[in-house]
């Protein structure tokens, strides 16, 4: 399990691969990460949280980890322009008074993704939601909230739902039990609309979406909500991120990835193949109209 703790600006995967390649090449020269820490007036522990991603890089620690690693001119270009890159402030620190803390990380790796899987349970994934859909699910999670901070978290997941859309976007594979259909959430006409959504949000090229079916005796494939992200650059593992009532954790390491892999290729395998999915939205849409 790792224990994100991020800061409120710059891209998480960004950050994750050019501690990568820091990593790479503090090891290739055999230095300690002692010695690193030493060279930017630091720790042991602060050269280990660079390398995992976990905090903001300053634009002269770099460099002069760059220069302790012998770096050419033009390698060592790439990486501070990397490193600028990862500190700059992203586009949903506007978002700063609704964004809890450890929620900014998944952000940064759902803006970097180049396949998102993710397995729900309880609702409609917050890329698919209707704004009314959103603001009843939103409704329940903070029923203390004021109108203002739920329109506000609104708009957030609005903004978020651009990634399925932009030029060169993210694979989505989307798995859902029937109980989110079933699940009427805003009455019936929001819950019309957001089938007539989901209908949309299938035929796009990038979206697969698929629907576990009740069967006698059947369970569902797991009982809480998961999401796997998988990443262009080959030196970024794949992270896990389960979402809890007050937090959430990010896992990527090897065996942890695997678990959660096997769940969501059963429920891919007991989920009715894609091309039923129009079907069975169609047949839940006429049953909200009847």
């Amino acid at each position: 399990m790792t224990s994100v703790r991020p800061d409120s600006s710059g891209s998480t995967a960004l950050r994750m691969q050019l501690g990568v390649r820091l990593r790479r090449l503090r090891q290739a020269r055999g230095i300690s990460r002692e010695t690193a820490g030493w060279e930017i007036r630091g720790s042991e522990s602060k050269i280990s949280r660079m390398e995992l991603g976990r905090v903001p890089f300053k634009e002269r620690d770099v460099a002069d980890l760059l220069t302790l690693y012998g770096v050419g001119e033009r390698d060592r270009a790439a990486l501070l322009g990397l490193a600028r890159r990862a500190s700059a402030p992203a586009w949903w620190r506007q978002f700063g008074e609704v964004v809890p803390p450890w929620f900014l990380s998944y952000l940064g790796l759902e803006e970097a993704a180049s396949l998102i899987r993710t397995y729900e349970a309880q609702f409609v994934p917050d890329l698919l939601q209707t704004a009314d859909y959103a603001r009843a699910v939103l409704a329940r999670e903070h029923p203390t909230a004021p109108t203002a901070e739920i329109e506000r978290r609104i708009e957030l997941r609005r903004s978020r739902q651009r990634v399925l859309t932009r030029q060169d976007p993210p694979q989505f594979w989307a798995v859902l039990d029937e109980a989110v259909l079933r699940r009427e959430l805003g009455g019936r006409d929001v819950m019309r609309a957001q089938v007539r959504a989901l209908l949309e949000a299938a035929e796009l090229p990038n979206v697969q979406l698929q629907i576990v079916p009740f069967h006698p005796g059947s369970a569902a494939p797991a009982a809480f909500p998961f999401t796997i992200l998988r990443f262009t650059e080959p030196e970024l593992p794949d992270v896990v991120y389960v979402e809890q009532l007050t937090g959430a954790v990010y896992l990527d390491k090897p065996g942890d990835v695997d678990h959660y892999a096997v769940t969501m290729e059963r429920a891919c395998i007991e989920a009715e193949p894609p091309e039923r999915t129009p079907v069975i939205l169609g047949d839940k849409l006429l049953e909200i109209i009847r």
